[in-house]
């Protein structure tokens, strides 16, 4: 069966490549050196990159731009002694970053290509500020899901746990970009996005929005030439208001899983816009071809939002809360495989179990199925989720105790806290817990072992006492006995009713690691067909901290960029 058909089958239009024995004579609409196929985080470093080195760019998108990057919560990972890092006191230098970044990477990339990431991240920060990214140097050095308001620089990942601690310096490499008021919590991407897509079209970019990539265009030796896309006419009336119907149904359709209340009114609203946005495109759109002298740059996304797909590839995760926006649908993906590309990591998904916020719910025990602790409870939510998921059944209940309860409601209610983190704790703790006299009629309540509940819970408190280790290295002023009863239990599983689980794909397209070029199945190069950011694997893809995957997107897509203006000479 030919792939696009295949694509049918996960809700894909993608067509099979189109073979043409003679390029110059197919009718081409317009051309340019690269040609982009998405325009969000990866995208739109690839173009300001390649403009600045003589190459021209088109780049088409099937919405606005900016994806799931400008959507974002606006952090970028960046280390090794970066201008805004020096600003806030911050010692940290390339072999530090190195040493902790292999520890989340592991063998995902060459121990090459994460150096070179990461020896690239101080000037790559100097390159986002010369386009006018908003960023600052005020830092938070505690332990946190997500910085108060009014600080930019923090810890988004594992560096002040302990076991992290141990192999590598902490330091705070969390950029988190900034709007005007610096007010906003979430889609503060548009801080580093908005600015670069700026950059972009002053230097040139000739880019089309309300434009779908469809279908590959293929010499007769191989080498991807050209793209078809289909574009709803700018300025229309069919633009206007397909731009309206997609930002209402991204607006009830992000972030948002079918488990948690009153969810199908939400899913239902959405679903009637989309509808109105696709019977827009069903019948006003035009075909257009644009011919690519020296390259295709894929980067239309991950897949978390196309649940067909995410349930033939990775079906553990779809029960969890889709973290990305419309564009998400794995579209660049499915075309480089028309092209010959494969693929890795396609079941691999990071999962985010955030519990601190409150620091009490931290300071406790999280149990699996059998009862039993699994993993430091201070650990970043990515890699707590990672370990629910991959390795626990997605099943995993967080255990505290009375005074825990009384500690974690005064903690929602501190000043520092952003308004969804408070929102959130004090809905679960209002709504989302078994609550027992005993830990034995708790264990019943969950369904777990009673001896291997009160086993656990008995070696924690000896823990916590100081009586011995913790297995898992936790650090006693991160621990607190749970002894005072009534006890409690909330349920933190991927289908927990009222604490969701975001998701977001990180499989994706082969890439050769020194020039971006998606790989078939052979290990070989394919000419002129390029991968960045969520479409293609990279640092990223084996374990997520907040902000390393708009740091992948920047630097996947300036290395293909680089080597398309190699070419361009």
């Amino acid at each position: 069966m030919a792939v696009a058909a295949k694509a049918q089958e996960v809700g894909l239009d993608v067509e099979d490549p189109l073979i043409l024995d003679d390029v110059s004579s197919h009718a081409w609409d317009e051309e340019a050196d690269l040609v982009i196929a998405g325009l969000g985080g990866a995208g739109v470093a690839a173009a300001v990159e390649a403009l600045e080195r003589g190459v021209s760019v088109i780049a088409v998108d099937r919405y606005e731009g900016g994806g799931s990057t400008a959507a974002n919560g606006g952090i970028f990972y960046a280390g090794g002694g970066t201008v805004i890092q020096k600003e806030a006191g911050e010692d940290d230098s390339p072999e530090e970053m190195y040493k902790y970044l292999k520890m989340e990477a592991g063998e995902v990339v060459a121990d090459s290509t994460l150096r070179k990431f990461v020896d690239e991240s101080v000037s790559t920060v100097d390159w986002l500020l010369h386009h006018g990214g908003k960023l600052n140097s005020a830092v938070w050095k505690k332990k946190a899901s997500y910085p108060p308001l009014d600080r930019f620089l923090y810890h988004p990942d594992n560096s002040l746990v302990a076991r992290y601690r141990k192999v590598a310096k902490p330091a705070a490499r969390g950029h988190r970009a900034h709007i005007a008021n610096g007010k906003k919590a979430w889609g503060v991407g548009i801080g580093i996005y908005n600015p670069l897509r700026d950059s972009a079209l002053r230097l040139g970019l000739k880019f089309r929005p309300l434009t779908e990539a469809r279908q590959l265009a293929i010499d007769a030796s191989g080498r991807v030439v050209g793209l078809k896309v289909l574009s709803i006419p700018p300025g229309s009336k069919d633009a206007a208001a397909f731009t309206k119907y997609i930002r209402r149904a991204n607006h009830f359709l992000a972030m948002l899983p079918p488990s948690i209340p009153f969810a199908a009114i939400t899913i239902g609203i959405g679903n009637h816009y989309l509808k109105k946005a696709m019977r827009i495109e069903a019948h006003g759109r035009e075909t257009r071809w644009i011919r690519a002298r020296e390259g295709v740059l894929l980067s239309t996304g991950g897949f978390i939002m196309n649940p067909k797909m995410v349930q033939r590839y990775a079906p553990a995760y779809a029960a969890g809360m889709p973290n990305g926006t419309l564009g998400d649908q794995g579209s660049g993906i499915v075309m480089g495989m028309t092209a010959g590309g494969s693929t890795a990591l396609m079941g691999k998904v990071s999962a985010w179990r955030f519990i601190n916020p409150p620091k009490a719910w931290s300071d406790a025990i999280v149990v699996n199925a059998k009862g039993e602790r699994f993993v430091d409870e201070t650990v970043y939510g990515a890699t707590m989720g990672e370990h629910i998921v991959d390795h626990h059944g997605g099943t995993g209940w967080l255990i505290y105790d009375a005074a825990a309860r009384k500690q974690a409601f005064r903690q929602a209610f501190d000043p520092v806290l952003v308004p969804f983190q408070r929102d959130v704790t004090l809905l679960n703790l209002l709504f989302n817990y078994k609550k027992a006299p005993t830990l034995a009629a708790l264990a019943d309540r969950i369904g777990v072992d009673r001896d291997a509940l009160a086993a656990t819970v008995a070696r924690y408190n000896r823990a916590a006492a100081g009586q011995e280790p913790d297995p898992f290295e936790k650090e006693p002023e991160d621990m607190q006995p749970i002894a005072t009863g009534p006890f409690y239990a909330m349920d933190i599983s991927i289908a927990s009713r009222f604490l969701p689980l975001p998701v977001i794909t990180f499989g994706g397209l082969r890439v050769e690691e020194n020039t971006g070029q998606v790989l078939d199945g052979e290990g070989r190069p394919i000419p002129g067909l390029y991968a960045a950011g969520r479409t293609a694997v990279g640092i990223a893809s084996q374990t997520y901290v907040s902000g390393l995957s708009y740091a992948d997107c920047v630097f996947s897509g300036r290395r293909a960029a680089r080597h398309i203006a190699k070419a361009n000479i």
